[in-house]
């Protein structure tokens, strides 16, 4: 899936909240089944996503940690010097952490090195050295990780000061010093450090760190812990969307109803699929392939509404298809309970819905309406208040344990 901007441009819903203020409408006479499912798919598999790149795949030359298989990849131009690299680099190692099987991480150099008459990062090409002199020994990694961890100090060093510190971090490393020293000052890693620089600018790389996620730029977004974890999420999610719409199944005539198994109780929804058929097959669709399965309620706001069916928990999360809102000037917004689905334009409706707390008219028009609750309102009411639009100190939110769907 590709890296929504939805971290660089917040695409929360701002609105939720609906009620049933007359009979849902009546079918059309004669009418003896629903249309086909009318949505577009959204996402492509992996082979269809496959596009030219000017950056190269990653290879077994890469430095590299983490499973080749992992579902995300984060691959990282990089310079040792870099202050924002190396609070990245503390940043991946806590998701390395959370995703130990999920994820991998790739470094590629881009020393800042300048030009004789320009010169922006001093010791840039050294420290590039030194890491892949330690590589060359096995210790590319401990090398790496010893270079961020004490930036502050050995960056206002003097070049001397800092050959000392190199040697002293090489001995700590129990490295054979006489073949560090070797290849640390040999021409062979002095040229690939200049290769490096100009193969960067080759890129067009805007400076460090620059990262790849799965193969496409991530730019200008946030790099702190919670939100670089929320792409993680996002990315796996697309190991779960699907590539094609589901398909109508919808009998007419039927009535459908879903119990959500919460944390705190069941929630009884009666569906309205001849007002919202699109919504309500969605619903059982994704219900039926366990879609919303210890997924949390991952937006409630008292007084407003309770917003759920994304798994990545993110609130950017979508099954792989979308399809447009299905309105009747029957339904408004005007009372607690009714189930909606959330979207961020006419035609953005995915697995995301929202149950409202209470009248909120200004949504009328622009949500679907395409349930109500029927029983457990209270434990509606009682889901933890958690607004994501507050990133820090989030608590957790209330799981869906799985979802049940009856025909009646």
């Amino acid at each position: 899936m590709r890296i929504p901007s939805l971290l660089i441009v917040s695409l929360l819903l701002s609105a939720c909240s609906a009620a049933v203020s007359t009979p849902a409408a009546a079918l059309p006479t004669g009418m003896t089944a629903y249309p086909p499912s009318s949505c577009t798919a959204v996402t492509a598999s992996a082979d269809e996503q496959a596009a030219d790149s000017p950056f190269p795949e990653v290879t077994a030359a890469d430095w590299q940690r983490g499973p080749a298989d992992a579902s995300v990849t984060i691959l990282e131009y990089s310079d040792f010097q870099c202050p924002f690299c190396a609070q990245l680099s503390a940043v991946l190692a806590e998701l390395e952490a959370r995703y130990p099987d999920d994820l991998r991480i790739v470094y590629r150099h881009f020393p800042l090195i300048g030009s004789p008459e320009q010169p922006l990062h001093e010791k840039a090409a050294l420290s590039m050295q030194a890491a892949e002199a330690a590589g060359l020994q096995d210790r590319f990694w401990e090398m790496h990780d010893a270079l961020f961890a004490s930036q502050s100090e050995w960056t206002g060093m003097s070049t001397e000061d800092f050959g000392t510190w190199l040697l002293d971090t090489a001995e700590t490393l129990e490295l054979d010093l006489d073949q560090f020293v070797a290849d640390l000052h040999s021409e062979a890693l002095e040229t690939e450090a200049q290769a490096a620089w100009t193969h960067g600018q080759e890129l067009g790389l805007p400076g460090t760190p620059f990262l790849l996620i799965n193969g496409q730029p991530y730019e200008g977004g946030p790099l702190d812990i919670n939100s670089m974890d929320s792409i993680v999420q996002l990315m796996l999610l697309g190991d779960r969307q699907f590539h094609e719409c589901p398909p109508m199944e919808l009998e007419v005539g039927a009535n459908y109803t879903a119990t959500l198994h919460t944390e705190k109780g069941d929630v009884v929804i009666e569906f309205f699929p001849q007002v919202a058929p699109n919504a309500v097959n969605s619903f059982i669709f994704l219900a039926e392939h366990d879609w919303f399965d210890n997924v949390t309620f991952h937006r409630v706001i008292p007084g407003f509404m309770a917003q759920g069916g994304d798994p990545s928990g993110s609130g950017y999360g979508d099954p792989g298809y979308s399809f447009a809102i299905e309105i009747d000037p029957n339904l408004t917004f005007d009372r607690a309970g009714l189930l909606a689905m959330a979207n961020s334009g006419p035609a953005s409706n995915g697995s995301q819905f929202f149950i409202t707390y209470g009248p909120t008219t200004h949504l009328n028009g622009q949500f679907t309406i395409f349930g109500e609750v029927i029983q457990g309102m209270d434990v509606v009411e009682r889901l933890t208040p958690r607004d994501p639009s507050q990133s820090a100190g989030l608590p957790p939110g209330d799981l869906i344990l799985d979802v049940t769907i009856e025909v009646h």
